[in-house]
């Protein structure tokens, strides 16, 4: 499976990625080898997750999300789960 995911960051900024291992990724935000953007942001929380069959089609979800603004971002969230 491939995985889009959004986390809170300390600051309370998000950050959205891309995985096949969610609850790896979001380890590796927290000790400091995750994305340049949370390395001074720890620690994060999984806020949101969705799942894919493809890689692309996640890859494209991802993008869509980057896009959004922070009040929609904050919608998904509400509305969604952070469920694997």
């Amino acid at each position: 499976m491939h995985y889009v995911y959004i986390v809170e960051c300390h600051d309370g900024s998000y950050y959205t990625g891309y995985t096949t291992d969610v609850e790896r990724r979001v380890s590796e935000h927290n000790d400091g080898t995750g994305a340049k953007y949370t390395r001074g942001r720890t620690p994060v929380d999984l806020v949101y997750t969705e799942s894919f069959d493809s890689k692309s089609t996640a890859m494209s979800r991802e993008y869509a999300i980057k896009q959004l603004t922070r009040r929609e971002k904050e919608r998904l969230v509400d509305d969604g789960s952070a469920t694997v």
